[in-house]
């Protein structure tokens, strides 16, 4: 039994990753889903499962689990003799020809593949970095191409999803070891053998989250279905809640948002309880971000807690004392209620978090988790202090970290599990076990994890123009849905379209403080999705959805898909 002189920790692990699928013709334009899979989710359970005595809460986009679905169905249909994978990638790997070389569709491959970590992916392997020095020799001398050859391309291919492999996979497995040690010529048998490999780490991840939650060690919660602001969804004006001067779009808000929240929960709930056969209890609103009415939402669909950035209570806690009415004890660690809504607020200790997202990759783990630990430490000393919330993402640190923070992980765990005065816990498990109530405020200020703002999705020209054409989009399906001749299929595919279109990562990108590369990938994918939403309802697309509305050109720090939680960070 725990003692009850230690502090309760909670390490929030969210997985996410928007539909990269074009559902017109099946496609992924980008494989992020399944190599995170492969990468990130496949380890991140394998720690927990290596260190029985650790506890975390894990949360899931349900439009990540859809997609993980998808892509085994994909798998199996090909294995069965029927049509090529969907992921241009995963379809090269086992091919049993591949494009003549110097050809267009050659070089795109070899592009594909050059992504990933320079130093800490394709570096620490000299047969990959080889293949990626050739590959930049190539790219520039057009006049050579016809000397490659499909093996060079075949070897390739193998090497970038042995670079994306689990680090916990590569010192266990058998295939995975006899393709590395091999090096090169691997034939399309290796190939298939490798595709093997990634299905069945695929396949394993539901049980393998499952099963940890069953027995207690990991709680699982979800976000809303396809990772919408749902703050924004029901009132634009929230966004002027901690930016009173910011610009918002010309639509005054967005129309039926609230409505369009609550499906969201509704889908995202059915995608989670079918993948993993259990009701969530908590829900990490897309992007921590809050507000009073999202409080009142999430209590109404009868979630237990959730969760944003430390800066949001703060605003919150300023707020209440500006009318005399905080709490006796003020500290960023311990839940809170708001108002009349019953739902639990915990809130991320950006210092913490923002260490393992930006400041440890480059430490030796023994010395990254001994700085870590103090500070909890230290905190766990303070007056106030009823639970401490470590909360980033699963999957996009990782691959800054030597061997994809296989050692970092490891130390963290083992020294967690067995500090005398530090208990890891979950959210739920903490609720149930607390004996006082959480700390009272009459109401939320609205906000979210990256520096108690909405900045990062609304307010600047491009994110605006973004939410104006969705605005538009979405009155256009309103008027198709009340009445065009659609069917009931017809409907709902239409509504899981927008759905898509309402996501968090487009609004994300968009900004000239993005690396252009990304940014293009993400608005052509963006404006590819709010195509399809037309043709789904039967109407032409207008024509400002095929020009370009963002260009990006930045150099944020770790690409631009983490972002600290306070801005003076930057």
């Amino acid at each position: 039994m725990a003692s009850e002189n230690t502090t309760p920790v909670v390490l929030c692990w969210h997985m996410h990753q928007p539909d990269y699928q074009n559902h017109k013709t099946g496609e992924f334009l980008f494989p992020w889903v399944y190599l995170h899979c492969l990468k990130d989710y496949v380890d991140m359970a394998a720690h927990l499962e290596h260190h029985p005595g650790a506890k975390a809460v894990v949360n899931f986009a349900p439009v990540l689990l859809e997609q993980i679905e998808d892509y085994l169905l994909q798998i199996e249909r090909w294995r069965h003799d029927g049509p090529t994978m969907g992921d241009p990638l995963l379809a090269a790997l086992v091919a049993p020809t591949l494009p003549t070389p110097g050809s267009p569709a050659f070089l795109a491959l070899i592009d594909k593949c050059l992504r990933a970590n320079k130093e800490r992916i394709i570096k620490r392997f000299p047969a990959y970095a080889r293949l990626a020095d050739v590959a930049d020799l190539y790219r520039t001398r057009p006049d050579l191409q016809r000397y490659l050859s499909a093996q060079f391309l075949a070897d390739l291919l193998v090497w970038y999803h042995l670079g994306w492999m689990a680090e916990t996979v590569r010192r266990t497995n058998a295939v995975v070891q006899g393709l590395q040690e091999k090096s090169h010529n691997y034939t399309l048998e290796d190939r298939r053998a490798l595709l093997d490999v990634i299905a069945e780490l695929m396949s394993s991840l539901g049980p393998r989250y499952r099963h940890l939650a069953q027995k207690g060690q990991i709680e699982l919660s979800m976000s809303p279905w396809g990772h919408p602001i749902l703050p924004l969804l029901l009132d634009f004006g929230s966004a002027r809640e901690s930016l009173p001067d910011i610009t918002l779009p010309e639509h005054s808000g967005y129309p039926g948002g609230r409505e369009r929240a609550i499906w969201h929960m509704n889908e995202g709930r059915k995608t989670f309880e079918r993948f993993f056969g259990m009701a969530p209890r908590g829900c990490w609103a897309s992007e921590g971000g809050l507000s009073q009415a999202t409080l009142a939402l999430l209590s109404d669909q009868g979630i237990l807690w959730t969760a944003s950035g430390d800066s949001v209570i703060h605003n919150s806690l300023r707020y209440a004392a500006s009318g005399h009415a905080g709490p006796e004890q003020e500290s960023v660690h311990q839940p809170y209620r708001f108002g009349e809504a019953s739902v639990t607020a915990f809130f991320r200790d950006d210092g913490l978090s923002d260490r393992i997202g930006f400041s440890y990759a480059d430490w030796h783990a023994k010395d990254a988790v001994g700085d870590l630990v103090h500070h909890m430490e230290a905190i766990a000393r303070e007056p106030g202090t009823r639970v401490i919330s470590v909360i980033l993402d699963g999957e996009n640190a990782w691959e800054y970290y030597p061997e994809n923070g296989f050692h970092f992980l490891d130390e963290l765990y083992e020294v967690l599990e067995r500090h005398p005065k530090l208990r890891l816990t979950t959210y739920t498990s903490y609720l149930e076990g607390a004996k006082t109530s959480p700390a009272q405020l009459p109401e939320l200020v609205a906000g979210s994890w990256i520096y108690g703002t909405f900045s990062t999705w609304i307010g600047g020209p491009d994110k605006n123009r973004a939410w104006d054409l969705l605005c538009d989009a979405k009155q256009q399906v309103d008027r198709a849905l009340d009445n065009e001749p659609l069917s009931a299929d017809q409907k709902e595919a239409a509504l899981r379209q927008l759905g898509l279109c309402e996501g968090s990562d487009w609004f994300w990108w968009f900004g000239d403080y993005n690396p252009a590369p990304i940014v293009q990938d993400f608005e052509q994918l963006y404006r590819r999705h709010l195509v399809n939403l037309y043709e789904r309802i039967g109407c032409e697309a207008p024509a400002n959805l095929f020009q370009p509305m963002s260009q990006g050109g930045g150099a944020p720090a770790k690409g631009g898909a983490m972002r600290p939680g306070h801005e003076a960070e930057l």
